[in-house]
């Protein structure tokens, strides 16, 4: 197995935990909470993003140069899902998690 670098790893690990996050508020907490935390565009932005963040890990673990574009796309949807979950309140876990994942992401598309 080859050596991976440490921001690309950093960011791998970065891209797990925001697709952890993501998903497990979405389940476990914007489910049950109902309200504006389950309405159609907020709840598809949760599920996109921790879709997002998993597949620029599997690039990234693939070691291909593709990617820069999926880390670019991840920095953009982590930044809207951070701004939902902002606006929807009492998300402030999921809303440093997207922040944390789209720097990181931000860095290994340049």
């Amino acid at each position: 197995m080859h050596q991976m670098r440490p921001d690309m790893q950093a960011c791998i690990d970065e891209c797990l935990r925001c697709y952890q996050t993501c998903l497990g508020m979405a389940s476990n907490h914007c489910l049950p909470a109902g309200g504006k935390h389950v309405e159609a565009e907020h709840l598809r932005l949760m599920l996109a993003c921790a879709e997002i963040c998993r597949t620029s890990a599997h690039f990234m673990l693939l070691g291909t140069s593709h990617h820069k574009h999926t880390c670019r796309e991840c920095a953009d949807v982590c930044e809207d899902c951070a701004r939902s979950c902002e606006q929807v309140g009492d998300m402030q876990h999921c809303v440093d998690q997207c922040r944390r994942c789209a720097e990181s992401c931000r860095k290994m598309a340049a």
